[in-house]
């Protein structure tokens, strides 16, 4: 078959044909199998459904199979069937019919096609081709963007990696598959289950973990709460221990605060440090090793941290592309805190639908990466407004459709916050914490009751069986050894 042709206008998907020379070549086509896709469907026009999972209008290079291609589709969902001269009417009365060549070039694409059954081929021709293509477009946009000025090595490489990334998309295969194969699949996962006794990856929370079953794989699980309540302290915990204890990789994206702060909190929580103590460099001898220990174990953790602090969708995703790619340990988990701070795509929509899109596309990128996308978000001031201070699905902040495209929603919720000093009871209502599961998706939903230590920015189990006034410390938190004491 013939590969290249005379290079007309390109495919609409591609915006402009490449800026820079590529060796002088024209752009990959093959004309014989655009011929054959379009004649098959007019020789047997059961195979259009066929044709339509595999490729696309836009996939054909030659305007007139494209032309063709695209009646052939609307043709097939109307009511009138696919049929030769019902076609040339259509392509009369829109005017498109001597655009095409006429009713002699349709002679010559049904006259092209030897066997019908070959379609299928044929297709996956015209769609390899179309890859290609756009392939070589992106290369030369590329290449055209490395010599304009103005333009920083980092912003080149993120646009590259996304024009990359983006041909990718919608490209995957056929996903439809007979239920029997759906049926040994979700067997195979209930077996895996029944041999590890859970499949997600465990946050170290007891009571969390026995009503999430761990974060699974494809979720976006949003945690939200009010300023100062917590969330980015649970947040860390939750990463700490599935890093350390659990050994799997971590990325914690955070867009607020710096890596060195951060990693001031992992070693307070770790090592059961008083954050006063640390900040003010005043350590008794047992921090000074309680430090040290934590310090060793936090370093040969997989917890990866990025502090950029403008970051949009498309090279949060980037990044946890690569790392997931290059990393040993691949990525088990990504942690963003938090939701508003992600740079929209376009600053000129509406905050709601930026926000909207956010939501939409790390869910969509937790089902790319295969992990559990745990991103924060704020409460809007409806909670104070509540006769029981209590948060609700209607208090997530910007847009509705946080809660719609997320899989478990959860929220941080410490009755003291809202108390003045007079108020609180005793020491103990101080330390009391709820994580509160407002929606999951495919398990109950409910209230988990947690310990809350601030001189520590630490979330814990609560203590049982002990007269202490806070429990055993190995009992608290994702942490279970003892050896900080």
């Amino acid at each position: 078959m013939a590969e290249t042709g005379p290079s007309k206008r390109p495919r609409k998907r591609i915006t402009k044909q490449p800026p820079v020379p590529i060796l002088d070549r024209p752009l990959p086509y093959s004309q014989e199998a655009e011929q054959g896709v379009v004649g098959a469907i007019l020789l047997e026009p059961e195979v259009c459904d066929e044709m339509a999972v595999i490729i696309r209008p836009d996939d054909f290079f030659v305007p007139a199979n494209r032309i063709i291609y695209r009646n052939l589709l609307d043709m097939n969902t109307s009511s009138r069937g696919i049929d030769l001269i019902l076609l040339v009417e259509r392509l009369r009365e829109a005017d498109e019919l001597e655009e095409i060549g006429g009713e002699a070039y349709l002679a010559e694409v049904m006259s092209s096609v030897q066997v019908v059954a070959h379609a299928r081929h044929y297709a996956m021709i015209v769609r390899e081709k179309a890859i290609r293509r756009d392939i070589i477009v992106a290369a030369s946009e590329v290449l055209e963007d490395g010599y304009e000025p103005g333009n920083s090595s980092q912003e080149l490489m993120n646009r590259a990696e996304q024009k990359f990334f983006a041909i990718g998309d919608g490209r995957d295969s056929n996903r439809v598959q007979k239920i029997d194969e759906v049926m040994q699949e979700t067997l195979q996962m209930i077996d895996r289950r029944s041999e590890s006794g859970v499949e997600g990856v465990m946050t170290g929370f007891a009571d969390l973990d026995k009503m999430l079953f761990g974060f699974h794989n494809s979720e976006l699980i949003i945690l939200a709460a009010r300023p100062s309540m917590g969330k980015t302290a649970l947040a860390l915990n939750i990463a700490d221990h599935v890093a350390v204890n659990g050994h799997q990789s971590v990325l914690f994206v955070s867009l607020e605060m710096g890596r060195v702060e951060l990693g001031q909190r992992l070693l307070c929580s770790r090592g059961r440090i008083k954050g006063d103590h640390l900040r003010g460099g005043f350590l008794t001898s047992k921090e000074q090793q309680s430090l040290a220990k934590a310090a060793s174990e936090l370093g040969q953790a997989p917890l990866f941290i990025d502090d950029t602090p403008y970051h949009t969708v498309t090279e949060i995703a980037a990044v946890a592309r690569r790392l997931k790619r290059k990393s040993e340990h691949g990525l088990a988990m990504l942690v963003i805190d938090y939701l508003g701070l992600i740079a929209p795509d376009n600053d000129q929509d509406p905050r709601q639908e930026q926000v909207a899109k956010t939501a939409r596309r790390l869910k969509g990128l937790a089902r790319e990466l295969q992990i559990p996308v745990l991103c924060l978000a704020q409460l809007n001031r409806m909670t104070e407004q509540a006769k029981d201070n209590r948060p609700r699905l209607s208090h997530l902040r910007e847009s509705g459709a946080i809660e719609q495209d997320a899989d478990v929603v959860m929220f941080v919720h410490r009755d003291s916050y809202y108390q003045t000093a007079e108020e609180a009871d005793d020491r103990q209502s101080d330390n009391d914490a709820l994580v509160m599961v407002a929606k999951q998706r495919n398990g109950p939903v409910g209230d988990v009751h947690l310990t809350w230590l601030p001189d520590y920015a630490l979330f814990a189990n609560q203590a049982v069986g002990s007269d202490e006034e806070f429990g055993p410390m190995e009992d608290f938190g994702p942490y279970s050894s003892g050896d900080y004491q």
